[in-house]
């Protein structure tokens, strides 16, 4: 008998897929896992978007390549604006970069644990996802073990730990490695570094970035990727025509202006990050020292998955996940401060 699936790739029928974070509907719920911003997106940015639609731009298409966008991102973060590529959220950066660099049968190299992601993307191109064990203290061992990758992604800051990798061993790994190396700054905007100015330099090297977590546009959906010009060039030839539409392209460049909003909005998270992390270390968690905005908060006594149960009774909502080389925990966002009092008071109760 025909059946509409025979008709599916192996490789699809194959895989499990990617599974996002919960989206819950309805009201009263504390939503403490997926990462977004607890503040709202800047003013600027909300004020571009709406000029957009009192005009007649939606019936026309979007620049497809982000000219303004790009030109303004070049100058705050000192490069070519010729090096931007545009996506329709840094996952869409992803995929342009596994179908441009891995071929059918094909490998794409991660530490673990890291971002579910990149096996989902790695089995869609019919190639293979291998893991790395990061080192005891969450850094990358060396020598390298794993150095003829199509493609080698490291989450910098890592999810779900929010721990860092230095740029020396970055640059280290780019040295060793005979494919490009992606560096996946999802987070990076909450931490004290990053490697744009490193990746730069490197012929093998791209850094992708996301406005969803810092700048409060999760449901925009944009994000981009710097690295040199004449790769940018090819990318630009396996993206959607018009993977951006002009609202998303109107409200990122607004946001990116509008550095004094975000710096207050970051320095608001950080300083929430810093009391979340010290209170659950009073809880018994053990907490690792994050440069995301988001906890890792495992424990020893016992595991985390009735936590998370009776935490989602409750309607909070955290991340549980389960590696086996390192047992569970759960990823907590860092929200507002009412959230992150909430979220600790049903905790005490609880534990």
């Amino acid at each position: 008998m025909t059946t509409p699936t025979q008709y599916v790739r192996p490789a699809i029928l194959a895989m499990s897929g990617y599974t996002p974070g919960e989206q819950p509907r309805g009201d009263g719920i504390v939503k403490l896992n997926t990462n977004e911003n607890p503040y709202p997106p800047s003013p600027r940015a909300l004020d571009a978007m709406m000029a957009i639609l009192r005009t007649d731009r939606l019936r026309k298409y979007p620049d497809p390549l982000g000219t303004a966008f790009r030109e303004t991102a070049g100058k705050l973060y000192g490069v070519d604006p010729d090096g931007i590529l545009i996506g329709n959220g840094s996952d869409d950066i992803l995929t342009i970069l596994t179908r441009t660099f891995v071929p059918e049968g094909g490998l794409v190299v991660s530490p673990s644990p890291s971002y579910l992601l990149y096996k989902t993307l790695a089995d869609i191109q019919g190639g293979r996802l291998e893991t790395v064990r990061f080192a005891s203290d969450w850094q990358l061992p060396t020598p390298w073990p794993k150095r003829d990758a199509h493609l080698t992604f490291v989450a910098n800051p890592n999810s779900p730990t929010g721990t860092i990798v230095p740029n020396a061993a970055l640059e280290r790994l780019a040295g060793e490695l005979r494919g490009p190396l992606v560096v996946d700054e999802a987070y990076a905007d909450f931490a004290e570094t990053n490697a744009i100015s490193l990746i730069i330099k490197l012929p093998n090297g791209i850094v992708t970035r996301t406005l969803s977590t810092s700048y409060g546009l999760a449901g925009l959906r944009f994000g981009f990727a710097i690295t040199s010009p004449s790769l940018v060039r090819e990318l630009i030839k396996v993206k959607d025509s018009y993977n951006c539409d002009v609202l998303s392209l109107a409200g990122a460049q607004a946001a990116l202006e509008d550095q004094e909003y975000f710096q207050a909005t970051r320095a608001k998270i950080i300083a929430t990050r810093t009391r979340m992390q010290r209170l659950l270390a009073t809880l018994g968690f053990r907490v690792e020292l994050t440069h995301a905005n988001f906890v890792w908060a495992c424990r020893k006594d016992r595991p985390v998955k009735p936590i998370f149960e009776e935490l989602k009774k409750r309607n909070i909502l955290v991340r549980y996940m389960n590696y086996p080389e390192y047992g569970d925990g759960l990823r907590i966002s860092v929200g507002s401060d009412a959230e992150i009092d909430q979220l600790l008071d049903e905790l005490k109760t609880i534990i």
